[in-house]
C-alpha cells in the first residue's frame, strides 16, 4: 500500500503563500487520485482539492478556488498544493489522501479515500 508524507506547513502571515508537498513511497502514484483535505480545530475534515490519476481533472471547493492550485509530478511521486493569498480561516492541519481510481476520477469527499498521510499544520496569523 502506498504511504504518504505531507510537508511544507508552517506559520505564515495573512496574504502569504505556502507550498505543501505530499510525497509517496512504496508504490507509484500513477494510478491514484490524490485529494488534499484540512481540519480546523473543532471542525470536521473537509476536502479542498483533488487531482485525477491522469492529471487531466482537478476540483476545488469554492473557499480555495483561485487561491490554491493542486499539481502532481509523477516522476517525483509527489503531489503539491500551492496556497496563495492565505487567510486566517485557512488555519488547519492539512492532509493528503490517495485512492486507486479511474483515470478521470476526482472527488473531495474524505470517505472516498483509503490512504492518508499524517498531516502538516498550517497557521495563518499576523
Amino acid at each position: 500500500q502506498v504511504q504518504l508524507v505531507e510537508s511544507g506547513g508552517g506559520l505564515v502571515q495573512p496574504g502569504g503563500s505556502l507550498r505543501l508537498s505530499c510525497a509517496a513511497s512504496r508504490r507509484t502514484l500513477d494510478y491514484y487520485a490524490i485529494g488534499w483535505f484540512r481540519q480546523a480545530p473543532g471542525k470536521e475534515r473537509e476536502g479542498i482539492a483533488c487531482v485525477s490519476s491522469n492529471n487531466e481533472r482537478t476540483v476545488y471547493v469554492d473557499s480555495v478556488k483561485g487561491r490554491f492550485t493542486i499539481s502532481r509530478d509523477n516522476a517525483k511521486n509527489t503531489v503539491y498544493l500551492q496556497m496563495n493569498s492565505l487567510k486566517p480561516e485557512d488555519t488547519a492541519v492539512y492532509y493528503c489522501a490517495a485512492e486507486v481510481a479511474g483515470t478521470n476520477w476526482c472527488m473531495t469527499l474524505p470517505h472516498e479515500f483509503d490512504t492518508w498521510g499524517q498531516g502538516t499544520r498550517v497557521t495563518v496569523s499576523s
